[in-house]
């Protein structure tokens, strides 16, 4: 449970951007509790070889973005078991129908991750030629005497200065953008679930994203998630809807 502990944390960190959703979950059957752990809404579902805990990642949902949910899968079976995020589902319930919502997995973020650092790079370099086109002129003034008479000079010493000045800026920035990338690419690896397989009695857990449900004119949206476990299937009603009604 450390690990779900350490990735619950970080993804309540990463979470708290603009935000003005809650959620709220609904038993679906006598094996399922629903419970409140460090402040926030929790399920429990538990089945003869598998238990799956499910919470928000974050206090409030940013409205009309992905919804994220930190999710912990026990073994309670003698045997190793598989999970597959392929075999997550997620559907909405709008109106009486149901619409199916895209489970957001580890490849697609890194992928999304990977397009965002490719702009980033884009904007880095841009920043840098400016900064070298400014340092280039540098150097260069022009100067009015008290009689009148003006004209033009060249200090190479300001050039010089401007640079490495220039110079400095540039690797600066483009350190913090290899950075940032490096940082967002760790987190993403250490916090989003994947496949994995449990052997008896192990823990596993991590980050689920789904796409953003389809809003209901600031109304609640609900949605099921299930979760399948080796052969089990646990089924997560989830209301969604503004904070504080």
């Amino acid at each position: 449970m450390r690990k779900l502990s350490i990735v619950a944390l970080c993804a309540t960190l990463a979470g708290c951007v603009s935000a003005g959703e809650t959620v709220s979950f609904k038993t679906s059957n006598p094996q399922q509790q629903a419970l409140m752990r460090d402040g926030q809404p929790a399920l429990v579902s538990r089945q003869k070889n598998s238990l799956v805990l499910v919470r928000p990642a974050a206090r409030q949902l940013q409205a009309n973005g992905r919804p994220v949910f930190v999710v912990g899968i026990n073994n309670l079976g003698r045997q190793p078991v598989d999970f597959r995020v392929a075999q997550v589902e997620a559907v909405q319930h709008v109106g009486g129908q149901d619409f199916g919502m895209q489970v957001v997995t580890y490849e697609m973020l890194v992928q999304e991750e990977k397009n965002r650092q490719v702009a980033a790079a884009i904007f880095t370099g841009l920043a840098a030629a400016g900064n070298a086109y400014s340092a280039s002129q540098a150097g260069h003034g022009h100067y009015r005497t008290p009689s009148g008479r003006t004209g033009t000079f060249y200090s190479p010493t300001a050039a010089a200065i401007a640079r490495e000045n220039a110079a400095a800026q540039n690797e600066a920035m483009i350190e913090a953008t290899i950075e940032t990338g490096q940082r967002n690419m760790a987190a993403l690896e250490q916090a989003v679930i994947k496949d994995n397989t449990l052997m008896s009695g192990e823990w596993y857990g991590g980050q689920l994203h789904l796409a953003p449900p389809t809003d209901q004119g600031g109304g609640a949206k609900t949605y099921t998630i299930v979760i399948t476990v080796g052969s089990e299937r646990h089924v997560i009603d989830v209301s969604q809807g503004p904070a504080g009604v």
